[in-house]
C-alpha cells in the first residue's frame, strides 16, 4: 500500500541488512525505515522481498548516494530509470540524494565529494534536481554533505547554496546535523551560523549519527552513538525549525538493533522537550 507523508514527529532508523530479519519479526516501534536506494535496484531477489515486506508494515524512505547530481557528467541516465523504478514500485513516503559529484569523464569514484558552492554549479544542480523531480513526478530532498575540502572560488556557504537550490526548484532540504557539526568542527565555523540562511519550510527531514574523531579532523563515518554535542545541535535545530522527521544512521559496526532503538527513543524524547511549553507559555 502507499504511504502518505511522515508526521513531523517521525523517528526512524537506517535500516541495514543485519537488522532486516528481526524488524521484520518484531515489528518494533518506529515511525518510518529508510533505506539505500541502490541496494534494492535489482528486480528481485531476498532483498527487495525484504523491502516489499516491510513496506507493508512501515513507510519507507528511499536515500540515493549514486545520482551525483553536481558532476559534471551527464546525469546518470541508467542509474535514473532504475531508481524511477524504484519509486514507482515502493511508493516511499520520501525520496533524497546527496548534494555532491562523484566522478569525472565516465569514471566513479567510490566517494560523495563536495562541490564549489558557486553560481554556475548552482545553476548545474538545480537543472539536475528539476529533471529528478520531474521523472519522478515528485518532489526530493537534498542532503547536505560531510566534507575535508574546501574551494577557494566558492562564493556562498553550502547552506545559502542549499536555501538557493529550494528555492529555484521546490525541493527541500535533508539536514544532517552531524555533518553540519563535522563541518563546523573542521573548519572553525559556527554551527548556528550555519543554520542561518535556512527556513523552517526548506526542511523536511533531519539525519543523525556518530563520528570519528582523529587528531586531524573529524570523520563522519555512522559508526557509534550521536555523541553529547550532536545531540545539543539537534536541540538547536528542532528550536529553530520545529519538529522534523528524524532518522539514526548507523552504517559501520553495525550495533543490535537495541541499541537503535535506545538511539530513537533519545530522538523522541529530545522532541517532545523541544515542542513542550515553557512555563512562561503555561501560565
Amino acid at each position: 500500500m502507499p504511504h502518505s507523508a511522515l508526521a513531523t514527529t517521525a523517528v526512524g532508523i537506517g535500516w541495514r541488512q543485519p537488522h532486516y530479519r528481526e524488524v521484520l519479526d518484531t515489528s518494533p516501534a518506529l515511525d518510518f525505515l529508510e533505506v539505500h536506494s541502490e541496494n534494492f535496484f535489482m528486480a528481485g531477489g531476498p532483498s527487495v522481498r525484504a523491502l516489499e515486506a516491510a513496506r507493508a508494515q512501515y513507510p519507507i524512505s528511499l536515500h540515493g548516494v549514486g545520482l551525483a547530481l553536481g558532476g559534471a557528467d551527464d546525469a546518470r541516465p541508467r542509474h535514473l530509470d532504475k531508481l524511477a523504478n524504484l519509486v514507482q514500485r515502493i511508493e516511499p513516503a520520501l525520496v533524497s540524494e546527496h548534494l555532491c559529484w562523484g566522478g569525472v569523464a565516465g569514471n566513479v569514484l567510490n566517494d560523495l565529494l563536495p562541490l564549489p558552492y558557486t553560481e554556475e554549479a548552482l545553476a548545474l544542480v538545480s537543472s539536475r534536481v528539476q529533471q529528478l523531480q520531474e521523472r519522478l513526478q515528485r518532489p526530493v530532498l537534498i542532503e547536505n554533505l560531510s566534507q575535508y575540502i574546501q574551494y577557494q572560488h566558492s562564493t556562498l556557504i553550502e547552506t545559502e547554496f542549499l536555501a538557493a537550490l529550494c528555492d529555484r526548484t521546490g525541493c527541500q532540504i535533508l539536514l544532517d546535523v552531524n555533518n553540519l557539526y563535522v563541518n563546523a568542527q573542521n573548519f572553525g565555523l559556527d554551527f548556528t551560523d550555519l543554520l542561518a540562511p535556512l527556513r523552517t519550510e526548506m526542511i523536511g527531514e533531519i539525519h543523525l549519527a556518530g563520528h570519528l574523531v582523529t587528531p586531524e579532523c573529524l570523520i563522519d563515518n555512522h559508526g557509534s552513538r550521536v555523541c553529547d554535542a550532536v545531540w545539543g545541535c539537534y536541540q538547536k535545530t528542532l528550536q529553530r525549525f520545529g519538529p522534523k522527521p528524524t532518522l539514526i544512521e548507523w552504517d559501520t559496526d553495525i550495533p543490535p538493533l537495541a541499541t537503535l532503538l535506545a538511539e530513537v527513543a533519545l530522538a523522541t524524547e529530545q522532541m517532545a522537550q523541544s515542542t513542550a511549553p515553557s512555563m512562561a507559555e503555561r501560565t
